[in-house]
């Protein structure tokens, strides 16, 4: 076997054979196959595409690259949840326990962020003292203990995935699906998760800007994960605007917090309650009442419990950030328009997040939003809060945030986009 040869066939648009496929897999994982050719292979991966069988093998070579998890000790069955990306997506945080509190295991290995989208670990790290690298050891006895755990991947699962990944990121090839879908299911399958949900995040702030291709991608990983026998379910969700009322780490993990404690946005609410209900039935718990949970409490004391297991005071206050600028509605009207992309960006820009996986981040930074589209505004009053330790950043967030917001006169007809779009099975 050699890596030429292997390229060329994915050229020519023909279809890899296991073999091939097994072994560029193994050999890139060792440092066999450089860089450059692999860059290659992926480029031609974006360009003519794989078929079912071709990407299902895929992914199983990069489970194969590392270690598996297993929770069969367990004694709740176990569910998670992965989410494709999006701005003041903060649903891992009050999902989790609430799961956990209604008896299943939750299992979340979670990510940071990069560029405008938003990171669940970082968003954890700005309560004091917690920590997001565990050993498998420990991931084991909280949620054993808990319930629910939300933590980083160690270096053992999937790192062909973990080459690839930052290969993809610099080459113009992250776009494949056939690469996105299993570089999400190789991580989650390896995970040892009996059942999983996929929030495949469509729209302006999300990594797929049109329902057709959010579509072909939550088929792609649905099939994947029935293929490696978990029960896999996908929600379509809108991304066209921020969820919730903050887009920022510190910020976000204290609207969580309010969901998990009976309020929060209705969107944010209405997400994690559909998110929850999926999780649920797909871990053979359908009669389970997540609203229930976030009523009386249960998800509260588990959301306590999993911070102080990982280190974290969940009654310490969270970082503030030392300078805020309001930007006003231009007009008196209905809001009808706020881009959400434009807004991570701008959040991004402020400090939340980063441009290469080593930058730190600011746990203070980010964006309120003070009124969503549908709301009416008043002319002059704060439309967004930004926050900064950096008060020279502030130029470059409103620079990006100019022309993402429409306001139209009162009495003009308008819909809100739904936040559920679709279903895949």
């Amino acid at each position: 076997m050699d890596v030429i040869s292997v390229i060329r066939t994915k050229r020519d648009r023909q279809r890899l054979s296991d073999d091939q496929i097994d072994w560029v897999i193994d050999a890139y994982t060792r440092g066999a196959v450089a860089d450059e050719q692999m860059s290659a292979l992926a480029m031609a991966i974006l360009l003519n595409g794989m078929d079912r069988a071709e990407i299902a093998r895929w992914t199983a070579a990069m489970i194969n690259s590392g270690e598996r998890m297993d929770f069969s000790s367990l004694t709740r069955p176990t569910a998670d949840k992965h989410s494709t990306g999006g701005v003041g997506d903060k649903i891992t945080l009050p999902l989790a326990p609430l799961v956990a509190a209604c008896g299943a295991a939750v299992p979340q290995l979670s990510g940071r962020g990069l560029g405008h989208t938003g990171g669940t670990l970082d968003k954890l790290e700005s309560i004091p003292g917690w920590r997001a690298s565990i050993s498998n050891e420990e991931m084991l006895a909280v949620l054993d203990d808990v319930g629910a755990v939300i933590c980083a991947a160690g270096d053992g699962l999937a790192p062909a995935d973990k080459k690839l990944y930052a290969l993809r990121d610099v080459t113009g090839t992250v776009e494949a699906i056939p690469l996105i879908a299993s570089s999400i299911m190789s991580k989650k399958i390896a995970e040892g998760t009996g059942s999983l949900v996929l929030d495949v995040k469509v729209g302006s702030g999300a990594f797929m800007k049109s329902l057709e291709d959010a579509r072909e991608l939550a088929s792609t990983m649905v099939g994947l994960g029935t293929d490696h026998g978990v029960r896999t379910v996908a929600l379509l969700t809108d991304m066209s605007v921020p969820l919730g009322l903050t887009a920022g780490n510190a910020l976000e993990v204290r609207e969580s917090v309010e969901v998990l404690a009976g309020g929060g946005p209705s969107d944010v609410v209405e997400l994690t309650l559909a998110l929850a209900r999926e999780m649920l039935a797909a871990a053979g718990l359908p009669d389970a009442d997540p609203a229930k949970a976030l009523a009386d409490g249960s998800a509260m004391d588990v959301w306590r419990r999993m911070i102080r297991a990982q280190g974290g005071d969940p009654s310490a206050p969270l970082p503030v950030a030392r300078e805020t600028h309001v930007i006003p509605a231009p007009a008196s009207g209905v809001l009808t328009a706020l881009d959400a992309y434009a807004v991570g960006v701008a959040a991004w820009r402020l400090g939340a997040g980063r441009a290469r996986k080593e930058d730190s981040v600011q746990a203070g930074a980010g964006i309120e939003l003070h009124a969503t589209p549908g709301d009416s505004v008043v002319a002059g009053q704060p439309l967004l809060t930004l926050h900064t330790d950096t008060p020279e950043k502030f130029p470059y967030a409103e620079e990006v945030l100019a022309g993402s917001f429409s306001v139209a006169p009162e009495g003009v007809s308008f819909s809100p986009r739904p936040i559920i779009l679709d279903r895949i099975v």
